[in-house]
């Protein structure tokens, strides 16, 4: 219970603060997501040593790997957000939903176990996740008046979430493995009872990029939509 209380306070600071860089300019933004990816990249350099402890030439190519990974992810957060604030909120509301619905399904139903990389996570919390980032969808009509009658736009917006979703949860999954292979319970201590940046935003790193790509590549009767 305590750590539950730890994790919903923490999680209101942390909501309060990415809503004030977003709507404050892009640049405190901008600086936002350069924060977070500093500690991030520290935070995997401590996992990577780890890992392969005196393997000092593993260790420098998996952080040359996380720095231009990190800038790819810092760009593209920054690219979302001036390409129209509805879209990195809608991209960010899906990542968090997908974490809520896993937490909450999870934690209240419980069940089969998803994977022995993540002993926490179950069956009935991914599909959870998946429920759970639909939401945000009925965020764009209640707060934002967009409409549509398109069932074409429509039915590709429910699969994108779904698709991010998907991400957010592979990119969990992918850090899981990270800790799990050394051996620690969380990537660092410094958000109560979340652990480190890195455990906080490991979906949302892999999610912004992908959604990024997509806009730019496939999708722009979806970006019509948002504007």
């Amino acid at each position: 219970m305590n750590n539950l209380q730890k994790r919903i306070f923490t999680s209101f600071i942390l909501f309060a603060v990415l809503l004030i860089c977003i709507f404050l300019n892009k640049y405190s933004f901008l600086i936002l997501v350069i924060i977070a990816s500093i500690i991030c990249f520290f935070e995997f350099n401590n996992l990577a040593k780890k890992i392969w402890k005196k393997k000092e030439s593993s260790i420098y190519f998996a952080n040359v790997i996380s720095f231009f990974y990190l800038t790819f992810f810092t760009y593209s957060a920054y690219e979302i957000y001036t390409s129209g604030l509805t879209k990195i909120i809608f991209i960010l509301l899906v990542c968090i939903f997908t974490d809520i619905g896993g937490y909450v399904v999870g934690k209240s139903i419980g069940g089969k176990k998803l994977t022995k990389i993540s002993p926490n996570k179950t069956i009935s919390g991914t599909i959870g996740s998946f429920i759970f980032s639909l939401i945000p969808i009925t965020a764009l009509y209640l707060f934002f008046n967009i409409t549509t009658t398109d069932i074409f736009i429509i039915t590709v917006t429910i699969l994108f979430c779904l698709f991010c979703s998907l991400v957010c949860q592979m990119g969990d999954l992918f850090i899981s493995y990270l800790k799990r292979k050394a051996k620690v319970k969380d990537t660092g201590a410094i958000l109560p009872g979340h652990g480190g940046i890195l455990d906080r935003v490991d979906g949302i790193i892999f999610a912004l990029p992908v959604y990024s790509f997509f806009v730019m590549n496939w999708s722009s009767r979806i970006s019509n939509f948002f504007n």
